[in-house]
């Protein structure tokens, strides 16, 4: 999904610390007591799919991967919220999992610490991914972590309605303002959007702002101010909710389902309940940008695995083949098939577009995609939290967009 795990908090700071300090320790132990050899045997894997149907697939998965390298591996699955904290804990204790799964905005913070193993010391291939999403699991100019499949974030548009109001699919802002007023009825919304106070309200924003030529180290830039406006007035005409501000994305999926909303802003996780829903005829086209002849630039979602640096040099050797076979053409294919998403060599992506035209929008999307630590790094987390607090602030009125975004971009930089 777009939103992702965030490290936040004078605890998880020191836990940052502590593990920076251990993960340079030589020769630490990987609390089993037993020889490099022996530990070959069996490695350990730790992700966030807590979800029963998604743990046993990705359980399988793994277990088939484990099968290819010769090892068996034991996969645990924490909450979301909770994974990082955790693997934090582990090497603090030096007991880290042998291979991670991280949401790609998170790698660079745990990069950070020293406790990833680059992957080019394993000959991992790296070739055929797109330049933004290889960044997503880059720090420092070495790879650390490679994603099967990818997401971004595209327009849901409900057919019917757009058909009966006489009104075509909207490629730039003026359109996507004239669409929505002309689509708002009583009870129905022209557009939702997810502009709560989370990284996911960011996470939606960020097309309007990049596609516009903002820059996150420059919030409060003409062009910054520009794509807020164009949220402020969506809601101050009445065409996209107040609640906005609270929702999250799965609350715009269900306004959308449900007829209240006619257009919305989401990402392709959504497409496989959208095809259960019955007398619902719905399409997907590019978010618009302000003008034509503008580029879209969409932010990169999707989760990549590592391999956290241990004691067992064995150990990590057999965890960067599982991780090799996650990342294979066909395991890549299976799981974008699965779960809805594109998988994340280009010329795969191109090959699955055919085949699954819904996917046809978000396959050519990520090709341009942005990594959200890109330009930030692991200042992302801050630069985060001034976009949604701006957002907020604007589209309540407590703030005009200029105020909103200078505060933005003092909180971004610690100002």
């Amino acid at each position: 999904m777009g939103s992702a795990v965030r490290p936040a908090g004078r605890r998880l700071a020191a836990l940052l610390a502590s593990a920076a300090l251990v993960s340079v320790v030589p020769g630490c132990a990987n609390g089993s007591g037993a020889s490099s050899a022996d530990e070959a045997t069996t490695i350990t894997a730790l992700d966030y799919y807590t979800d029963s149907t998604e743990h046993a697939q990705w359980g399988e998965r793994l277990t088939a991967c484990g099968r290819t390298a010769g090892v068996r591996v034991e996969h645990r699955s924490v909450p979301g919220p909770a994974l990082v904290s955790t693997v934090l804990r582990q090497a603090s204790s030096r007991t880290p999992p042998d291979l991670l799964m991280l949401d790609n905005p998170d790698v660079q913070q745990v990069a950070r610490t020293g406790m990833l193993t680059p992957l080019s010391r394993y000959g991992i291939d790296f070739s055929g991914y797109a330049r933004g999403i290889l960044s997503a699991g880059t720090y420092k100019g070495q790879v650390y972590g490679l994603a099967p499949a990818v997401n971004t974030v595209a327009l849901f548009y409900n057919k019917d309605m757009l058909d009966e109001a006489g009104v075509a699919v909207p490629r730039t802002w003026d359109e996507l303002e004239a669409a929505a007023a002309e689509l708002t009825r009583p009870g129905r919304y022209g557009l939702a959007v997810d502009a709560n106070a989370t990284f996911e309200g960011s996470w939606q924003f960020l097309p309007f702002l990049w596609s516009n030529g903002g820059k996150e180290t420059e919030l409060d830039s003409p062009q910054a101010v520009q794509a807020l406006r164009l949220w402020v007035d969506l809601v101050r005409s009445g065409s996209v909710s107040r609640s906005a501000l609270t929702w999250n994305q799965a609350d715009v999926h269900d306004q959308f389902a449900a007829g209240k909303a006619a257009m919305m802003i989401n990402g392709p996780w959504r497409i496989s309940a959208l095809k259960d829903a019955q007398d619902l005829h719905w399409g997907i086209a590019p978010l618009p940008v302000r003008k034509k002849g503008q580029s879209l630039v969409t932010p990169l979602g999707g989760e990549v695995w590592t391999v956290p640096r241990s004691a067992s040099e064995a150990r990590r050797k057999k965890a960067a083949q599982v991780l090799a076979c996650l990342n294979s053409p066909g395991n890549s294919l299976a799981v974008a098939k699965e779960y809805s998403t594109v998988p994340s060599r280009t010329s795969l992506a191109a090959e699955y577009a055919e085949q699954t035209p819904s996917m046809a929008v978000f396959a050519d999307a990520v090709k341009r995609a942005r990594a959200r630590t890109s330009r930030v790094g692991v200042e992302w987390p801050k630069v985060a939290t001034g976009i949604y607090t701006a957002i907020q602030s604007a589209l309540t009125g407590e703030a005009t967009p200029e105020e909103a975004l200078r505060r933005a971009q003092r909180i971004a930089t610690g100002s």
